[in-house]
């Protein structure tokens, strides 16, 4: 009976230790997290391209196929003669696969609508990818020299871009992570408290716009290729302990 008497009390006496404990760590854990604060850190820099990539694209049009492709051809021939003389390497040229159409013509006749064939049109897209960003920026404006030969060729915007854009990512996100420390530390202390350690962090948004435009900020993060200079922007949610 003193046996089992004992063992009651020394049952009964854990249990109300470990509930103890628990009742501890929960009003502890309580007061950690009613002593947080939450801030964002925010990192900015300016760069510029290091890559350019200019599309175009020429056009035919012949009601005979293999007349129009030759005179694709015969463009397509000039055209990478033209880069060459402007000193492009053949390695940054790309032509893409030719793209044939039929079209064709409604004409009206007694209240019906008839559709005639009205030839082949024969279109190819060229693409440079260069690092030569000025150069390239300079032949896509002297385009017209292929126009004015009989090209019918159509220029688009270059688009522009960095290939060391991971590295800046990585870099931006430390940077971004003390200045919300910084700003954490600010606020703890002027609250007399003392930062205490990190709880949780979350990257934010990755921004490139235009430099010095008025470019909207998307929430899913804007990425700018019309721009040759260009200024990236990211941030991070940070939440510490106050001591």
């Amino acid at each position: 009976m003193k046996t089992t008497h004992w063992l009651s009390i020394s049952i009964a006496s854990l249990a109300l230790i470990i509930s103890v404990l628990i009742l501890s760590s929960a009003i502890r854990n309580r007061n950690e997290s009613n002593n947080v604060i939450s801030v964002t850190g925010m990192a900015e820099r300016n760069f510029e391209s290091d890559l350019i990539v200019w599309k175009s694209q020429f056009t035919v049009k012949n009601f005979n196929l293999t007349a129009a492709y030759a005179e694709l051809k015969k463009q397509s021939e000039s055209t990478r003669r033209f880069l060459e003389t402007k000193d492009i390497d053949n390695s940054e040229i790309t032509f893409s696969a030719v793209e044939i159409t039929k079209e064709y013509t409604n004409v009206s006749s007694n209240g019906n609508s008839i559709s005639t064939f009205d030839g082949y049109r024969l279109t190819q897209q060229i693409s440079i990818s260069s690092s030569k960003v000025t150069k390239i920026e300079n032949v896509s404006r002297e385009i017209t020299e292929l126009i004015n030969s009989g090209i019918e060729i159509t220029s688009l915007s270059p688009e522009y871009y960095y290939t060391k854009l991971s590295n800046l990512k990585v870099e931006m996100l430390a940077e971004a992570t003390r200045d919300g420390k910084s700003r954490a530390k600010t606020i703890a202390e002027n609250g007399d408290g003392k930062l205490g350690r990190l709880m949780n962090s979350s990257m934010g948004v990755f921004q490139i716009v235009a430099q010095n435009s008025s470019e909207d900020y998307s929430w899913g993060g804007a990425f700018n290729t019309s721009s040759k200079k260009k200024t990236a922007s990211i941030t991070v949610k940070l939440q510490y302990q106050v001591k």
